[in-house]
């Protein structure tokens, strides 16, 4: 969280509309933080979006002149999503995804690592650690739920680095 990754997502979408392509954008309806049909980053940047509850809708609302589609929180879409990218992908669209590779207890985020694996390019952009300044990785839960998925901002998450993040609530191995 806090890294860039909506801003670098939206930051791509205007290249490509400057470049007169043909561009969809989508959220998942769950994320209602800053608004229900924009991609916003914390930054306040946005571009119109189609908010969709599952990978299945998504793909039902790309239209046949398409040329580009982006997916925001690419991590809150069910596991179908990874088959519809590549779908999209072999019809000749650009996808972009962005989305957390990590859980808040620092595990994979899937579907994340499947789309990493599948696609041409992956870029990942770090945040700053918000305990010592150094590069952050992950995202600290600052409130007590034990749900993977909880869609928040900085009243519920800070990033940190490697060193700096202590999982909350997570599950307690014996040894």
């Amino acid at each position: 969280m806090f890294s860039g990754k909506t801003e670098e997502l939206i930051r791509r979408l205007k290249r490509a509309l400057l470049a007169r392509q043909r561009v969809q954008a989508f959220k998942p309806r769950i994320d209602t933080r800053y608004d229900v049909t924009r991609i916003v980053s914390h930054g306040a940047t946005a571009v119109d979006a189609i908010a969709v509850a599952t990978s299945e809708s998504l793909e039902n609302r790309i239209v046949s002149d398409t040329e580009v589609v982006a997916i925001d929180e690419a991590q809150f879409f069910d596991v179908g999503i990874v088959d519809v990218c590549e779908r999209l992908a072999n019809r000749g669209l650009r996808v972009i995804a962005a989305g957390l590779d990590q859980d808040y207890l620092g595990r994979p985020f899937a579907p994340m690592p499947e789309l990493m694996a599948i696609a041409e390019e992956v870029t990942k952009v770090r945040a700053v650690c918000a305990v010592c300044g150094r590069t952050a990785s992950r995202s600290q839960r600052l409130i007590s739920e034990a749900t993977t998925v909880l869609v928040g901002g900085t009243e519920s998450y800070e990033a940190r680095c490697r060193a700096c993040f202590v999982p909350r609530d997570a599950p307690r191995t014996m040894l």
